[in-house]
């Protein structure tokens, strides 16, 4: 890809830099998505593909509690309340 690449017109850029700092604060506080962040770039990913992937894991949480109309439960912390 020839050039420095930017974000599409169409695209929601206010929602897509809200979105960015949600996965960079959930990186810091999460500790799965910490994890996820770590392992990835251990791998040798680059650091804004595995970003970019949090914030697809965050995007899915957001749809799975919305439309089960439940609260999130972090899988660790459900496995230690059983």
């Amino acid at each position: 890809m020839r050039g420095k690449t930017s974000t599409s017109h169409l695209a929601n850029k206010k929602m897509k830099a809200l979105l960015s700092n949600a996965a960079a604060s959930a990186v810091q506080h999460d500790p799965q998505l910490r994890a996820y962040y770590h392992r990835k770039l251990d791998e040798g990913k680059d650091k804004m593909v595995v970003l970019n992937a949090v914030r697809d894991k965050l995007i899915n949480r957001v749809f799975a509690t919305v439309s089960r109309g439940t609260p999130y439960v972090p899988i660790a912390q459900y496995k230690q309340a059983v």
